[in-house]
């Protein structure tokens, strides 16, 4: 299928000086030519490939390759964070990718650096790491809410990105992507929970309080996104009010991640000619 894209996935997303979320078009479909259903079969035709892309990573991973790959999702509630997990990462090999969620920190992870809990679930060698949410928590919730000093969470920008540049360093290649949906999207997709009986276990009742912060959550997105997206872990901002275009968005950073890899199959650690010989000599003897 030809490409209904007008441009690489990764120029017309990247978020850079110029991104102002206060004109940001949550619901576009930014340089994607088409309408749900060829979003859909495109997505489809695209998963076969990031498929074998990651199971290239695994192999590599296996035979003594350090590199891996971490997806970072942030977003408000309801941007389909979950989604992308499900939609995006369950059309590979699940072995191959870990999810990892970061909500209130435990006791244990309160006794340490806040980066600490988020270096225990980095990707192993071969693996694609997903978070859904992150350590940018640590600059957005405890930034909106007050939960320690502006002198404590201020520096934190630098250190987040000179500890993702030691990742990236140590072989993970970073994805970032800002889930971004619109405030009366938001609203309906919170309505629509209370609607059906599947989606009642997805409602909080603090959702509308957290909501009341909107306005807190957007500067304070604004400023991760303008202070943090870095040549070695760029930002990538997915309008999320159409979730067929924020998973297929995905797909196509994931896939330009892996495709950077310039992967190949791992050769053979043993006598390829003498093991097809063994093969042969037990077909003609029936053993």
């Amino acid at each position: 299928m030809e490409t209904p894209w007008s441009a690489p996935v990764t120029e017309m997303l990247r978020a850079g000086a110029e991104t102002d979320l206060t004109s940001f078009d949550r619901g576009g479909k930014h340089g994607f030519d088409g309408d749900k259903a060829l979003g859909k079969a495109y997505m489809r035709e695209r998963g076969r490939h990031l498929a074998e892309l990651q199971e290239k990573l695994y192999a590599a991973g296996r035979s003594g390759e350090s590199r891996s790959v971490l997806l970072v999702i942030q977003g408000m509630d309801t941007a389909g964070k979950g989604g992308i997990a499900r939609h995006v990462l369950g059309m590979v090999d699940p072995q191959g990718v870990t999810v990892s969620s970061f909500g209130v920190p435990t006791e244990e992870e309160r006794a340490h650096h806040y980066l600490w809990r988020i270096e225990q679930r980095l990707p192993r060698p071969g693996r694609i790491g997903v978070f859904d949410r992150s350590h940018y928590e640590d600059v957005l919730v405890v930034r909106v809410h007050d939960l320690v000093p502006r002198d404590v969470w201020e520096p934190r920008y630098e250190e987040i990105n000179a500890w993702e540049q030691e990742v990236v360093a140590s072989g993970t290649t970073i994805v970032k992507c800002a889930l971004l949906v619109s405030k009366d999207e938001q609203l309906n997709r919170l309505a629509d929970r209370l609607h059906r009986p599947d989606k009642y276990w997805k409602y909080s009742t603090s959702d509308l309080d957290e909501r009341a912060h909107w306005d807190d959550y957007q500067q304070a997105y604004q400023a991760m996104l303008t202070r943090t997206s870095t040549d070695h872990a760029p930002w990538y901002t997915i309008p999320a009010n159409r979730k067929w275009f924020a998973r297929l968005a995905v797909t196509e950073l994931l896939i330009d991640a892996l495709e950077r890899l310039d992967l190949e199959w791992p050769e053979p650690d043993f006598d390829l000619a003498h093991e097809r010989a063994r093969i042969e000599r037990l077909r003609l003897t029936g053993g």
